[in-house]
This record gives structure tokens, sequence and C-alpha cells, in this order.
């Protein structure tokens, strides 16, 4: 805990967990220049749930993507692409939530995968 100027302010790894939502260089910022060194219970909420959400979104992206272009040029049904707005909306409803956790200095954990992300990654 540092006093400057009578303001009291302490890091509770708030900003490394909002930081860690902006993408593979977001979560690379927030772990090697806020978190490593200076390690907390939030922030290491955060950067887990934001490690395994990147991962299960890349793989379902690239794996719908190919799912979902083998369909539409076997059937000719260009309308089996929204089903990739789909997931892409709720991929992005569950970003949000976590964010919003983040933001708020809450560990709230992501729909789906935020309990599973604090045992995979225990050693964050």
């Amino acid at each position: 805990m540092e006093t400057n100027n009578n303001i009291t302010t302490t890091d509770n790894g708030k900003v490394a967990g909002i930081v860690s939502y902006f993408g593979l260089i977001g979560w690379l910022i927030a772990y090697f220049a806020m978190h490593k060194d200076n390690k907390t219970e939030l922030g290491s909420y955060q950067l887990r749930q934001t490690l395994l959400f990147a991962i299960v979104s890349t793989v379902v992206v690239i794996a719908l993507s190919i799912v979902l272009g083998i369909l539409i040029v076997a059937t000719g049904v260009a309308a089996l692409g929204y089903i990739g707005y789909i997931v892409y909306i709720a991929l992005t409803v569950i970003w949000i939530i976590g964010f919003i956790g983040a933001v708020q200095g809450e560990k709230k954990p992501m729909p789906l995968i935020g309990e599973k992300a604090q045992t995979m990654f225990s050693t964050i």
C-alpha cells in the first residue's frame, strides 16, 4: 500500500484483470508487466478466466468455420452461416459478462468456463 499526497491507493489486481480482457497482447501485458511480480487473488482469477476464454473461443471459431464451410459447400445453403453469427454473439456476451466483473473488481465467473478456468490454471 502506498500513500501519496494523503491519498491511499492499493493495487488489488483490478487493472491487470481489466487489461487481460483485450486479446493476447492485453493478456501478456497484464501477466508479465502487472501481475507476475505483484500477484493478487483478483488478478489471478481474471487472468485464468481470460486465458481459458481465449483458448476456447479460438478453438470454437476455427472448428465452426471449418464445419460450416464444409456444410455450406456441400448443401449450398448459405443461410447456415447465420449459425456462426449466433455463436459469435454468444462468445461476445460471455466476454462482456466477464469484463463487467473485472471492471467491478469482482470474482464473478464467466458462464460455462469460469469455474473450470480456476482449476485448470491454478498456477497463475
